[in-house]
């Protein structure tokens, strides 16, 4: 129960963090144009707010409401989710959204946008300011690598193969093996240089590789650090069915592990949960079978020994710091945007996540340099889904902006709407898909 407190509270802190520099973005272009604006709202707040005030002499409301769902801000004479008809019925006024030329509203639309990724570069300048870029170079995996089977199967890979290169490119392992770059990167490789058993060989990936990958069953990732199999830690229950620290584990139900993430994708497969499972272990060169318990979790309660790497850290001034964080935030960018064919998938579709999901994302125990690596990576996120042009979202509102200014004539006020209720629902239906998959997962998977 700690743990879901400690990663609901670092999902709330970092999404109200968010939506308020979103919103803030353009509530500034709004102001700085002269236009009202109405509400300025973390969270929404139909039928009643949790908090709300308007200072003396300003036209703008700010307040909290009740539904977490994001926030807003009622800009006057724009058609947006509060589907105000009756101010957009009445004669344009000076103030208005709808009375300013088409490249201010551009600019209005676009700094939520611009705002999200700006403030993610300032987290990245920050992160790399304050704790530096921790990787592992790859002449420091002695152990090799471990992958998952389908990209065994597929790819060519064998357990503590060393990934040296792809498509002649050093492999990126910076900021995490598993970060968004490094993780297209190795989908999306057409040839691989990899170290096998002190040789070099090459490996050619086949088509749709990516796809079958990300679409596999097995629940792995595709490819980590090698680990062995003998067990550190050990709960009551797993001594209870006979496995001690210091055992290495052999097989799951008769299928040979040889590494740590084969061991956890055996166990936890979904077919095993709340049954007994066979362990067959090596303790002092002598092997023994039991039988262990897959608790609700898809856990049997057993930790393995940590390996331990020559752990680099690139230290930054604070003037290289911010552009390093530029480069970072780029790079994220162009993972995130490469991985989003996937989401069009039924696999991808299937694999949509909501709140659960996302705060999954966060650690079980408070890290700052977690907490702000994430919500860098989610404000990267906000920025590229809402610039989208799905109308109801900001690249919505851009896309019609943008046709007003070619073609020198605004759209139909009553298409708008329509448009708008369209987007609305579209997104809604999302949601609820997003967050039923979370339902699923908690209570079948």
């Amino acid at each position: 129960m700690e743990t879901i407190l400690i990663k609901a509270l670092q999902l709330i802190l970092s999404l109200s963090i968010l939506v308020v520099i979103h919103e803030f973005g353009h509530f500034l272009f709004a102001r700085l144009f002269k236009i009202r604006v109405e509400k300025f709202y973390l969270f929404f707040n139909p039928w009643f707010s949790l908090f709300k005030f308007k200072p003396k002499n300003s036209d703008t409301e700010y307040g909290i409401g009740w539904l977490p769902l994001g926030g807003y801000v009622k800009i006057s004479g724009m058609i947006d989710e509060s589907m105000d008809k009756e101010q957009m019925a009445q004669p344009a006024q000076p103030w208005e959204f709808r009375s300013k030329p088409a490249w201010q509203r551009l600019l209005v639309m676009v700094g939520g946008v611009l705002f999200n990724f700006i403030l993610a570069i300032i987290i990245y300048g920050i992160i790399l300011f304050s704790w530096g870029d921790s990787y592992i170079p790859v002449k420091s995996v002695k152990n090799g690598m471990t992958f998952s089977q389908t990209a065994k199967e597929l790819g060519g890979y064998q357990e503590r193969d060393i990934i040296l290169s792809i498509d002649g490119k050093d492999m990126n392992n910076r900021s995490g093996v598993l970060n968004m770059n490094t993780f297209m990167q190795f989908l999306d490789a057409k040839q691989v240089v990899v170290e096998r058993e002190g040789k070099q060989v090459t490996l050619t990936m086949p088509e749709k590789f990516a796809e079958n990958v990300i679409g596999a069953e097995d629940l792995q990732p595709p490819y980590y650090y090698w680990t062995s199999t003998r067990l550190d830690t050990v709960s009551d229950a797993a001594k209870a069915a006979g496995l001690q620290k210091g055992d290495s584990i052999l097989s799951v139900n008769g299928n040979n592990v040889t590494s740590w993430m084969q061991l956890s994708g055996e166990i936890s497969k979904k077919e095993n949960k709340g049954k007994y499972i066979a362990i067959t272990y090596m303790r002092d060169s002598l092997t023994a079978t039991v039988k262990v318990l897959v608790n609700d979790e898809n856990k049997i309660g057993i930790g393995g020994v940590s390996p331990i790497y020559d752990v680099k850290t690139d230290k930054f001034s604070f003037l290289k710091a911010i552009p390093s964080g530029a480069v970072l935030g780029v790079e994220t960018l162009k993972g995130y945007v490469a991985q989003m064919r996937f989401v069009f998938s039924s696999k991808g579709v299937q694999n949509l996540s909501g709140f659960a999901g996302i705060g999954n994302l966060f650690p079980p125990a408070w890290d700052w340099h977690a907490f702000w690596s994430m919500t860098a990576f989610l404000s990267i996120v906000l920025a590229f889904m809402n610039i989208l042009p799905i109308p109801a979202l900001d690249g919505g509102h851009i896309m019609f902006l943008l046709y007003e200014v070619i073609t020198r004539r605004q759209p139909n006020e009553k298409f708008m709407e329509r448009a708008q209720m369209v987007g609305m629902i579209f997104l809604l239906l999302l949601l609820v898909v997003a967050n039923g998959n979370d339902i699923i997962r908690i209570f079948f998977k």
